[in-house]
C-alpha cells in the first residue's frame, strides 16, 4: 500500500509529467480561458487514468504473451484516440456545469497520456503500479495546469518588458516551477 502511495505522489508532484518530462506541455500552454483549465485538468486526469490502466492490461495480457511488443504504439495511440469521446461524453452527464466541448483537440494531441502507457510498460510493477502512476500523472498534469494558469494571470495584470511579453514570460515561469518541483526530488528515495 505504501508502494502504491508513494507511486502516486512521486508521478504527481516528483516525476511529473510536464516539468519533469516535457509531455504535455502543448495543451499547457493553449488553454486561454480560466473555466477550461479544470475541465481539460480532469479530463486528462481521467483519460490518463483509463487508459493507463488499459494499455498496461493490453500490454501484459496481449502483447507480451504473443511476443508482439514492438506492435504497442500501434495499440495504444488507437486506444487513447477511440477514448476521448466517449469520456468527454460521459464527463459532460456526469458534470454539465463544466466546458468539456471543445477539448477533443487538445486531449488528442497530449502526448503525455501515450507518455503514461509506454512509461508503464517500461517500469512494469504491476497493475496497482500502473494505476497509481496514471492517476498520479494525470493529477500532476492538472495541477501544473492550474498553478500555470493563475500564474499566467498574474503575469498578465503586472508590468512586463516588452521582449518578455506573451511566449517568453510564459516558457520561463513553467522553467521556473520546473526548479521549485525539483526542489521535491529529495523527499521520495526510489
Amino acid at each position: 500500500m505504501t508502494d502504491i502511495l508513494l507511486s502516486l505522489f512521486s508521478a504527481a508532484l516528483i516525476n511529473n509529467l510536464v516539468l519533469h518530462w516535457p509531455l504535455g506541455v502543448d495543451p499547457l500552454l493553449a488553454v486561454k480561458e480560466r473555466s477550461r483549465v479544470h475541465a481539460l485538468g480532469l479530463a486528462t486526469a481521467c483519460l490518463m487514468l483509463v487508459v493507463g490502466t488499459l494499455g498496461y492490461l493490453l500490454d501484459r495480457w496481449l502483447l507480451v504473451p504473443a511476443q508482439l511488443t514492438s506492435l504497442r504504439l500501434f495499440v495504444w495511440l488507437p486506444l487513447s484516440v477511440l477514448l476521448i469521446s466517449p469520456l468527454l461524453r460521459l464527463l459532460t452527464h456526469w458534470l454539465p456545469a463544466q466546458p468539456f466541448d471543445g477539448l477533443w483537440p487538445l486531449l488528442l494531441g497530449n502526448a503525455g497520456i501515450l507518455g503514461v502507457t509506454l512509461l508503464n510498460s517500461r517500469n512494469d510493477q504491476g497493475l496497482g503500479q500502473a494505476m497509481a502512476f496514471s492517476l498520479g500523472a494525470g493529477l500532476g498534469f492538472w495541477l501544473v495546469l492550474s498553478l500555470f494558469d493563475d500564474l499566467r494571470q498574474r503575469v498578465q495584470d503586472n508590468d512586463v518588458p516588452l521582449p518578455f511579453r506573451g511566449l517568453p514570460i510564459q516558457l520561463i515561469s513553467v522553467g521556473l516551477m520546473a526548479v521549485a518541483f525539483l526542489g521535491l526530488r529529495g523527499l521520495v528515495k526510489t
